[in-house]
């Protein structure tokens, strides 16, 4: 059996294994493990060398440091700081809760990047408020993880991280870039929930604007967690840290925000050390897997078949990227994004180089797909984590989520064709 009918086989395997929801680490090193078995010229004892080579990487030391600092920064107090300080800054536009959520989501992205954990978080924290305001059960469940989405933009961001990784880009240059697509999703996202709640008559519970010393009490409490983007930017930007140590700032910095606020405890720190190390071991076993399996890709040369097969088909980089958001946008409803990341990234970078697509744009979409991906039925992460908590009927969830897929499709379009708004601020930056 040639060697390229291997890796079909293999890549079947995969998707066979997907479909019946096998865990993905376990998914992804069964397809692996078929093509060592089946190619006798490559000894089996590699899969385990490439497993352990995928998480020996520097940068992906970051992936632990930020998941902690986002757990600490929950257990600190922080949460409910930016909550108020959200609804503060909202007033008294239509739609209230709904609006803070979807400003939450973006502030929260910055301190926690994850999106599962800030879908769950706000789930459990504002879907119950939403619903005793009014709010219909879908909708607010909808708002919680749409607007989830935004957290993988916002630096840090561990998509970002693992992709810098992969992709061999500057993490401190994604970092920059994802301010621009994740304020645009938070504007638009922001207007459309305005329009609906305006439209279904969901008010603001708020009357009487806010007092000028309330408004300051609200901004004030909120300056410092709101302060760690701009440290960690600042700092890779200065030269002062590298990526991977801005985790470690961050940590320190959400420790000192526990002491300052006197609310975490012993407990909190050893319930938010085990919480990392849950969080952090589900995904390098993924990246660890997936790593094997890219590693196969690249011995076949299967990213420069596809290549050059690509190019002789496409002439126009525009059509290549709306293909390539077409087969992301599919490819995100069954496998999850990391997963999907570590073994297409290698495949389609190279492509996009080619075609001449900037290496930070095409990050940019490439994250951005995968986050609708995770919106998207059938194995919609979000969709599923929200809808879990919030108890919303999956079928009710996808008929509310229309609008919202629209409108996420109208900001990818314009991620793929106005490249300023994902290169614009690291331009102004570099």
């Amino acid at each position: 059996m040639m060697d390229i009918n291997v890796v079909a086989l293999s890549a079947i395997v995969i998707l066979v294994l997907l479909f019946l929801k096998i865990p993905v680490f376990i998914t992804l090193l069964s397809g692996s493990v078929v093509y060592f078995m089946l190619t006798p010229s490559v000894p089996v004892q590699i899969i385990a060398q490439r497993v352990i080579a995928g998480i020996e990487s520097i940068p992906l030391l970051a992936v632990p440091f930020f998941v902690c600092a986002g757990v600490f920064m929950n257990y600190s107090g922080v949460t409910k700081r930016v909550m108020d300080f959200s609804e503060t800054i909202i007033g008294k536009m239509p739609g209230g809760l709904a609006q803070v959520n979807v400003l939450l989501s973006t502030l929260m992205g910055g301190l926690s990047g994850s999106n599962l954990a800030d879908a769950a978080m706000q789930a459990k924290m504002l879907v119950p408020e939403m619903e005793k305001k009014g709010f219909s059960k879908e909708f607010s469940s909808v708002v919680t993880a749409s607007s989830a989405m935004i957290t993988p933009l916002i630096p840090p961001g561990i998509a970002m991280i693992i992709y810098g990784s992969i992709a061999n880009v500057s993490i401190g240059r994604l970092f920059i870039a994802g301010i621009g697509p994740g304020i645009l999703l938070c504007t638009s996202m922001m207007i459309l929930v305005g329009i609906i709640s305006k439209k279904r008559g969901y008010k603001s519970d708020r009357v009487e604007s806010l007092s000028s010393s309330e408004k300051i009490r609200a901004v004030m409490s909120a300056l410092f967690p709101l302060m760690l983007p701009v440290i960690i930017i600042g700092g890779i930007r200065l030269g002062i840290f590298t990526p991977t140590e801005a985790g470690a700032v961050a940590i320190v910095y959400s420790l000192l925000l526990g002491l300052v606020y006197k609310e975490m405890k012993i407990s909190h720190l050893k319930q938010g050390l085990k919480e990392t190390i849950n969080s952090t071991a589900s995904i390098m076993l993924i990246v660890g897997a997936a790593s094997a399996f890219a590693w196969i890709l690249t011995r076949e040369r299967i990213p420069q078949e596809i290549t050059g097969m690509i190019i002789n088909t496409i002439s126009n980089k525009y059509v290549f990227l709306l293909a390539v958001n077409l087969f992301l946008i599919i490819v995100g409803m069954f496998i999850e994004g990391n997963a999907a990341m570590i073994v297409l990234v290698p495949l389609l970078a190279p492509v996009a180089t080619a075609y001449g697509i900037d290496e930070i744009q095409f990050a940019m979409i490439f994250i951005f797909n995968m986050a609708i991906g995770a919106l998207s039925p059938p194995m919609g992460t979000l969709m599923f984590v929200t809808c879990g908590i919030t108890r919303c009927k999956i079928m009710n969830f996808i008929k509310e989520a229309i609008p919202f897929y629209i409108l996420l499709l109208v900001c990818l379009m314009l991620l793929t064709f106005v490249p300023a708004f994902s290169t614009g601020i690291v331009n102004l930056f570099y």
